[in-house]
């Protein structure tokens, strides 16, 4: 039986609910990150509801029989004995809706027809599905994405109420650091997938879950066939799949990926499949120094995972990472940027941008900072390493060339605010510096650093 997680989407259900100019919602998101529990939580704050899942023949019977909605409504209220005057309190959830393109082109006429009816659908590999419908329903219906859980949620999940609200004080109190990274550690190592949570909560136990991220592994990998549409295409991403974690700690070449003798097409169209499906992102860098941030496409991407903790396992490092204290060396240091990367990516429920990395490439060298993050007209920099200010040299590079003087570091330490200046034309500016578990806060304390130091 799966754990009713508390996820921060759900705000963004009750608005959906009380919206007088609701459409039928589309919840998006990979496989296994809870979208079934999450939208069957919330039906119970409804007098009916009618949960559909289009895998089973039974109930997608409803959409091959019939073709008008208003037919479709009376079938289902009349085979779960609901009155038509109970139309407005009444949630039909559609699961599983990628296996029914006619059921995805009939949204459009719920909203149109029967607009006081709640219609919440979901489905995983809906970018593909979509292909295969004549007439998308555009402007008819809405989306919220959902991603693994955060580490607020998995606070809430384990049961660490204080520990939540702590992390929700601005700034930290320090007496609330060292279990707070205790327990971010113990996150990044397990990751955010909720049966891999749930198996933690039940057994307060590591022992037991390799068998779970196997399985979810495999879900994903068994899946490929429905990404591609031919043998090459099949064999290009199971190799991917195979070896892309690997290449989380580096910038990565599509042309012969992997020692492969594929070519650069090739790996690159199966990449853009496994991200259309959030499986693995392609995060690029941007090169811009003032807003708007705009991707550099030509330049090498960054891969970026749908969870951390199934990274961990597949390159089975997790009973390593146990014994550090901190992190940030792990797995040559790419482990707290990714999760980090991870815990910004989960905070989009509205649209489902990918954040960027900074570069600048010059003949003596590169500099890199791990993150930018645009907060009103500025690009704020946020480097994720431990160590002393003096070795930002990415960092140092982006101040001197950016209009303000606003830097972030995060690293295992405790919150401060640091005057500084950059050692090669002693530019001054202001580091905040943010322990690591303050990713899902980042943009919150990017607001307060602004306001208040000026």
């Amino acid at each position: 039986m799966s754990l009713s997680f508390n996820r921060h989407i759900t705000k963004q259900l009750d608005a959906w609910k009380l919206s007088k100019s609701r459409k039928p919602l589309i919840i998006r998101g990979a496989r296994q990150v809870g979208k079934t529990t999450l939208v069957h939580q919330f039906s119970k704050s409804f007098k009916h509801s009618i949960l559909l899942n289009l895998e089973k023949p039974r109930d997608a019977r409803f959409f091959s029989d019939y073709d008008d909605v208003k037919t479709i409504k009376d079938a289902l209220f009349f085979e779960n004995n609901i009155f038509n005057n109970d139309v407005g309190e009444t949630l039909l959830f559609i699961d599983e809706i990628q296996e029914s393109p006619k059921a995805i082109q009939l949204l459009r006429y719920f909203y149109e027809e029967i607009p006081e009816l709640y219609v919440i659908t979901a489905g995983s590999l809906l970018e593909f599905a979509i292909k295969d419908v004549q007439s998308f329903p555009v402007g008819r219906v809405e989306y919220l994405y959902l991603h693994p859980l955060n580490f607020s949620e998995f606070l809430l999940a384990i049961n660490q109420q204080q520990a939540y609200e702590q992390l929700q004080q601005i700034p930290i109190n320090e007496f609330a650091h060292q279990t707070l990274l205790n327990l971010f550690n113990i996150y990044t190592i397990i990751g955010g997938m909720p049966e891999i949570v749930q198996s933690y909560v039940e057994n307060q136990s590591l022992a037991d879950l390799p068998k779970v991220y196997e399985s979810i592994w495999t879900t994903y990998k068994n899946d490929v066939e429905k990404y591609t549409s031919n043998d090459t295409e099949r064999k290009v991403i199971k190799h991917l799949m195979n070896t892309a974690p690997l290449y989380m700690d580096q910038r990565v070449k599509f042309q012969h990926f992997g020692n492969s003798n594929y070519r650069s097409r090739e790996v690159g169209e199966a990449f853009r499949n496994l991200d259309e499906a959030n499986i693995i992102r392609l995060i690029y860098p941007t090169t811009e120094l003032e807003v708007p941030i705009k991707p550099n496409l030509k330049k090498s991407p960054r891969l970026q995972f749908l969870d951390t903790g199934l990274v961990n396992y597949d390159l089975k490092i997790q009973t390593d990472l146990l014994s550090l204290k901190d992190l940030s060396k792990a797995y040559k240091g790419a482990i707290i940027p990714h999760i980090i990367t991870q815990e910004i990516i989960s905070l989009n429920t509205i649209n489902n941008p990918k954040p960027n990395f900074w570069v600048r490439e010059k003949p003596q060298g590169q500099a890199e900072v791990d993150l930018v993050i645009q907060y009103q007209d500025k690009i704020i920099p946020i480097e994720i390493k431990s160590g002393a200010t003096g070795s930002l040299k990415s960092l140092h590079e982006f101040i001197e060339r950016s209009p303000h003087d606003y830097a972030v570091r995060m690293f295992a330490g405790t919150f401060s605010v640091e005057n500084h200046t950059t050692p090669n034309q002693n530019k001054p500016y202001k580091l905040m510096n943010l322990p690591y578990y303050l990713g899902t806060q980042l943009p919150k304390y990017i607001a307060y650093f602004i306001k208040n130091y000026k």
